[in-house]
């Protein structure tokens, strides 16, 4: 919005060519998210609460202390985030730019999944909320819209081409097949930060350091120089994004401060599945499918402990961890809450590193 307005003036007023600059307008969405954070955080917690009575149901089989410490605590808190974050990002963001609204559009999709979610397991008091089955229908009735825009907004070069990492000039063709892999991806993602999203703080901060990560890709993506230097490909308008990435930032430590143990509110699937998939509209759009397995590696192991143990549960009637996701395994095993949460913290960054490495191994 600002961008909108501000932008024609600067040839009579030359202060305002700062707003021509990316990295002006991403720390400025930065800050904008999180003071809008700080001063709804509050309010919504108070009302949400209010709303819930009990909040967030709390799991039978998991640690005996989560009875202690979060029984009451309300869920839903990634209204916050949404709203923080996807309000500073229309007040930042060239309002032009389709890939600002294909990204906006998936992560309010998928939020609206996960807030119908949340409110039918707090009505119910359960802490499973609609079916399994319902919940991937209505995630693919979103990821699909979601995939066909990133399609048919593609360079013509690009459209249906995967990238590869550590190879340069290697983009094989799936052609339409590669609608059905970035619907996998959406969905994949965003269920994963959903089983991330199980202690305080856990979640969010993961969360940030991958906007981080691909806020950086998506500035060098949409850099012609930059790309060319590192030999990587050119998406033009998808530097833009690296605005709404500041965004996610900034709404992301405003809400950690209220998620911070012992938590005040909780994330809920409203936050997760909205998170996921923002992060993964970005990586199909600045072509980094599978960078965001490497970059949200933390997200992936999470994931697969649940496979293994459901698969290990079912074929020998034994488990292979304490309690899946992996994060509730070492709870069992006697790690304090905050060893955990700050130990998966640092193998985050060490895999936003890795994925990061992998713009100039090529």
């Amino acid at each position: 919005m600002l961008f909108h307005f501000l932008v024609p003036l600067a040839e009579s007023f030359g202060p305002l060519n700062l707003f021509r600059y990316l990295t002006f307008r991403t720390g400025g969405a930065m800050v904008t998210a999180m003071l809008i954070a700080f001063c709804i955080g509050p309010m919504l917690i108070r009302r949400l609460g209010a709303m819930q009575g009990g909040g967030q149901p709390i799991r039978d089989d998991g640690p005996d202390r989560h009875w202690l410490t979060k029984q009451g605590t309300p869920t839903m808190g990634g209204l916050l985030i949404l709203i923080a974050g996807l309000g500073a990002t229309i007040i930042w963001a060239d309002p032009a730019n389709p890939y600002i609204w294909t990204v906006i559009l998936s992560g309010v999709g998928f939020g609206l999944i996960g807030l119908f979610d949340d409110i039918r397991k707090v009505r119910r008091r359960l802490t499973g909320g609609i079916s399994s089955s319902a919940k991937f229908l209505l995630q693919i009735a979103v990821a699909l819209p979601t995939a066909l825009a990133v399609f048919w907004l593609a360079p013509d070069w690009l459209a249906g081409r995967l990238a590869v990492p550590f190879v340069k000039d290697f983009l094989p063709d799936l052609g339409l097949a590669w609608i059905a892999l970035a619907v996998f991806v959406s969905v994949g993602t965003s269920n994963a930060v959903n089983l991330t999203d199980g202690l305080d703080g856990l979640a969010i901060v993961p969360i940030m350091i991958a906007a981080g990560a691909f806020g950086l890709i998506a500035w060098l993506i949409g850099n012609a120089f930059f790309a060319d230097y590192l030999q990587i490909h050119y998406v033009p308008g998808a530097g833009e994004l690296a605005v709404l990435c500041g965004a996610l930032i900034g709404s992301g430590l405003g809400f950690l401060w209220y998620n911070a143990h012992p938590a005040r509110i909780f994330m809920g699937d409203t936050g997760s599945l909205a998170t996921g998939g923002m992060l993964a509209a970005i990586a199909l759009i600045t072509r980094h499918e599978i960078v965001l397995a490497v970059i949200g590696g933390l997200f992936v192991v999470e994931t697969i402990s649940v496979i293994l143990q459901v698969v290990s549960f079912r074929l020998t009637g034994r488990r292979i961890f304490r309690m899946a996701p992996l994060h509730h395994h070492f709870e069992q095993k006697g790690w304090p809450e905050a060893t955990v949460v700050v130990r998966f913290w640092i193998i985050a960054a060490v895999c936003a590193l890795a994925g990061l490495a992998t713009l100039k191994l090529r």
